[in-house]
Parts: structure tokens; sequence; C-alpha cells
């Protein structure tokens, strides 16, 4: 068989595993493909909106990381012949309505609410505007993770006129978008509802005032402005933007969107959005409506309060794999996006990882790791995972990377940071996880009298141990428990047939040597930390020095 052949062969094999795939891009990539059985084009689009009114967050990365696979599915099910593009939409023209939490200082901008964002400073004092802060720091994790986008400004769409033609249908067809918007509100707003907002000549304000007269043949608009003087400006050329619920519509029709994904806060609005679209000409995309996520709390994570976590708060203690894991798993259920779940998230990655090449074909495409890679995931073999790094660095303090790589070079003999700089980076995560956010919260407690017993015993038991025999180091912590009735789990059966160990065995180890209410197999721990060191660990908590020093 010729190398050409083999590999149209394995393309062929892909293509069928494909369309027949049920992870979720795959699902919604062939939506794309019967939308374009209906209408065909030369080229497909895809789009992500974003609101720039606060520090940028996970879920902005989210949109784009999954609109991405999604992108990526098109063009395998498609063989990559029809050309895709993903557009990035920042509404940068949004007027600040209000001042977010977290800037330096907020009195600073106080003067500028209602301004357009890209007429508001940078309270950082970086960048031209707030808008253009906020795009950057967008932009600075997208083409650090290398997602594959073009940027869009509204301010810069609207000034320089490409959605000049949208508008001035908007204006035509005034009528039409008021009979859509005007039964969405209340019979206040519905009597000062506008969808045109003019950007006032005297104040550069972003107003929201009714309308004295839409002039469709002229292209203009006439509103009292705040000095009480009227006037008239055209819809064209930056002078107007539009509401946010007809500006989604107007944006699909201006650019020829096929897909775009949203939170479920806009569900309730997709059908306006679409009717506005088809008014003004277009075709509304296909949607993707994901679930928001949630902070430790539950509540809604907003970029004005900056709860959850922020895009640099994750890169701080995990790669952008493990994020993107994390946006993959379950788009539509609410999810909590708090520092806890980064760990699980790092571990559940690494264990995707490891399983694919052995994967047949159907089976890979299934696997979060062939989304996140485009195709391509990279060979890692790992020997610890982060979770064990993570109790690691909690059992010696770790202040660097270094302290680890010592437990790690015992453990795995041969491994080294240079012959495996992915883990020396997974070392230095676990570092700074344990310095930041586990060393705070430890809260170490004094045996009592069942658990000192048991402890000085485990002492007994792993005296005489080869320190590198994990499985004989597991079924020593697992003896010890045995005759123990607090340990003893009566629905499990032991090697003796006698009761199993219970969990509780293992959470009061945590505990009372760790600090933490759960941890990795014990056994795996031991092995990696040593067992003098373990022992060590034990005399300190007999002793209660290590309850003392948590207190």
């Amino acid at each position: 068989m010729t190398a050409t052949a083999s590999v149209e062969d394995f393309a062929s094999e892909l293509r069928q595993a494909a369309e027949a795939a049920g992870a979720w891009p795959f699902e919604e990539a062939r939506k794309i493909i019967e939308r374009l059985k209906r209408k065909p084009k030369d080229e497909v689009l895809f789009e992500t909106g974003y609101g720039p009114s606060g520090l940028p967050h996970i879920g902005t990365f989210g949109e784009v990381a999954r609109t991405t696979m999604v992108r990526h599915a098109f063009r395998v099910l498609t063989d990559d012949r029809i050309p895709t593009r993903l557009i990035c939409f920042s509404d940068d023209m949004d007027g600040m309505r209000k001042i977010p939490d977290n800037v330096p200082s907020r009195t600073a901008l106080e003067p500028y609410l209602q301004m357009p964002l890209t007429s508001v400073p940078d309270p950082w004092g970086g960048f031209p505007s707030f808008g253009d802060h906020n795009n950057a720091m967008l932009r600075r994790f997208l083409d650090t993770f290398g997602f594959e986008y073009e940027f869009a400004s509204a301010t810069e769409y609207y000034k320089a006129g490409k959605l000049d033609a949208v508008l001035l249908r908007a204006a035509e067809r005034y009528d039409e978008i008021m009979q859509v918007m005007l039964p969405t509100l209340g019979e206040e707003r519905q009597a000062t509802y506008s969808p045109f907002l003019p950007i006032s000549p005297l104040s550069g304000r972003v107003l929201y005032v009714p309308l004295k007269e839409v002039n469709a043949t002229a292209g203009t608009i006439t509103f009292t402005d705040e000095d009480g003087a009227e006037k008239t400006v055209p819809v064209t050329g930056g002078h107007v933007k539009l509401q946010w619920k007809p500006d989604f519509g107007a944006r699909w029709a201006a650019l020829g969107v096929d897909f775009e994904m949203f939170g479920k806060d806009h569900q309730t609005n997709a059908p306006i959005y679409d009717r506005i679209c088809e008014i003004l000409g277009g075709e509304a995309p296909e949607h993707y409506v994901y679930e928001l996520f949630l902070d430790e709390i539950g509540q809604k994570i907003s970029k004005s309060k900056g709860n959850g976590l922020t895009i640099d708060e994750w890169l701080t203690y995990a790669s952008p794999e493990s994020l993107a894991l994390y946006m993959f798993q379950s788009p539509r259920s609410a999810k909590k996006l708090h520092f806890d779940v980064i760990p699980k998230a790092v571990d559940e990655y690494y264990n995707f990882l490891a399983r694919y090449p052995a994967q047949d074909s159907k089976n890979k495409l299934g696997n979060p790791v062939w989304h996140i890679h485009g195709g391509n995931p990279p060979v890692e073999e790992l020997p610890l995972t982060f979770g064990l790094l993570l109790k690691l660095a909690s059992a010696s303090n770790a202040e660097d990377k270094e302290v680890l790589w010592r437990f790690i070079g015992r453990y795995a003999p041969g491994v080294t940071a240079q012959t495996s700089p992915t883990l020396d980076r997974l070392a230095g995560y676990a570092v700074r996880y344990f310095i930041d956010r586990v060393k705070p919260r430890r809260a170490f407690r004094l045996p009592d009298e069942v658990e000192a017993d048991a402890l000085r015993r485990l002492d007994a038991a792993l005296a005489p141990l080869d320190g590198i025999d994990r499985e004989a180091i597991q079924n020593a912590v697992l003896d010890v428990a045995r005759p123990v009735p607090r340990y003893q789990d009566l629905k499990r059966k032991g090697p003796d047939g006698g009761p199993g160990v219970s969990f509780a065995w293992f959470s009061a180890l945590y505990e009372l040597l760790l600090g933490e209410s759960e941890g990795p197999r014990f056994g795996t721990f031991v092995a990696a930390y040593g067992i003098p060191e373990t022992r060590a660990l034990i005399a300190r908590a007999l002793s209660g020095e290590l309850a003392k020093g948590a207190a």
C-alpha cells in the first residue's frame, strides 16, 4: 500500500467515525451541514460575542474554546472542503452603565458613565481605553492558547461603516423591528423605546431616549440631546448603535453568521434575535445554549462582581488544556467554577490523554483530548498524578518544586525535569497551588485514642517495608485498619472473607497527617513521600506537633 493510499484510508476511516460520533461538537457540526444543504455558501462563519464591561472571565474563553471544537468537527465532517472563519466580536461600543467593582479607582470613572467603553479611560493606564484594555486581556489569552480567530471591535465596525448597510435597512424596517420589540417591554419602557441609541454629539454618551423621527430615505434619526436641543444624526458611521437585542440580530444579518453559542441567560431572547435577523435580510444562525457557570456558593459568575475565577488565576495553577477539558465536559449542565475544581480537571485531562493512543477511531472521537487538540493530542506519560504532587507538597511544606523532585526521583527513577518537562511544569503548579490555596486552609487535628493506637501500629507496620513496593505498603495500611471496628466496612469483604476497610480510615489519615479531608491512594503517597518521612509525619501527629502548628 502506498503512503498516499494509507493517508486516504485513514481519512476515510476518520470521516466514517465522525459521521457516527456522538460527542456534542459533532452533533452541532451536523446541524451546520444540514443548514448548508438548505442554503449553500462558499464559507461558514462562526461567531462568539464578548461584552467587555469588566475584566474577561473564563466563561468568555469557554465560548471560544467550545466554538472552536464545533468548527473543527465541521471541518472533519466536510474534509475541510468548505472554508471557515471564527470572529470574536466585542461589543465595546456599549455604554458603561455601571462601574465594575474590581477597577483600581471607581471615582475616576464616574464622569464616563454611559460613554462607549472605548471612550472610557483605561483605569490601569496601559491602553487607550477601558474597552481596549479588556479586549487586550481577552486576545492575550486566546493568542496564548493558539486559537485561530479574527477579533472584531463593534466600535471599529460601526465607525468604519461595516454595519452601514444593515443599519440603513433597520431604518427602513423600523416599524417591523418595533413590532417585535414592543410586546417584550413594559408599558413605561414602550413609551420611550427605540432600537437606535444615538451617541450624543454634545457629551459622547450613549443615549436611551425616544426618537422624534426616523427618516428611512435620508438614513437619519432625530432626538432631543442632553442640552434640550433637537439633533439629527445619520444612523451610519458610528453616530448611533443598536440596543443589545436588535444588535444581536443585526450583527448576524450583517456578517452572515452561521453558528453562535450563548449562555442560558440569552435563551428567552433567542427568538427575538432570530426574528430581527430575518427582518434585516439574514438567516438566523444555528444556536447552542450552554448552562452558566456558578461560583463557589452557587451564584452566577459576573464580570462586574469579579467572582469566580479569572483566566490568569486558572493559569497560575494549571495548564490551558485542563481548562479546555473543563469547558468540553457537559456544557449544558450548570457547573461550579472555583479553585477547588482545578486539581480534578488537571488529573482528568491527563487520564484522558493516557487512554487516547489505545482507543479505536470511534472512542478517540469521543475523547475530550481529540477536541481539545484539534484531532492531534500529544503523547504524554506521567508517573505521578497532579493530586499526588499536591499531597507531596503539603506533606513536605514545599516552597519550590525542587523539593518535589527529590520525591519524584525516588518514586520514578530516571525521570528528571529535562526528560519530563510536563511533569516539571505540574510540580511548579502544585507548589503554587499548595502555598496559595491549600496551606492557608489546612486543618490538622489531634488523634483520639483509637486513631492514636492505629497510627502507632501503622508506624510499626511500615518500618520493615521496602519503600518502593506500593502494593505491600497499601496492604499494610489496610491490615492495620481491618481489626478496628470503626474502620470496618461490613458491605465489603477483605481477602480473608472478613469485613473490608471503610474510607473512614483513609479520611482519618488525610486529616491527621495532611490536614485535609481527602487524598490519593495512601500506599502510592507513602511510596512517593518515603517510609522514613511518613513515619516522621506519624510521630509529629502523635506528639501533637502538627495540630499545634496549625493552631
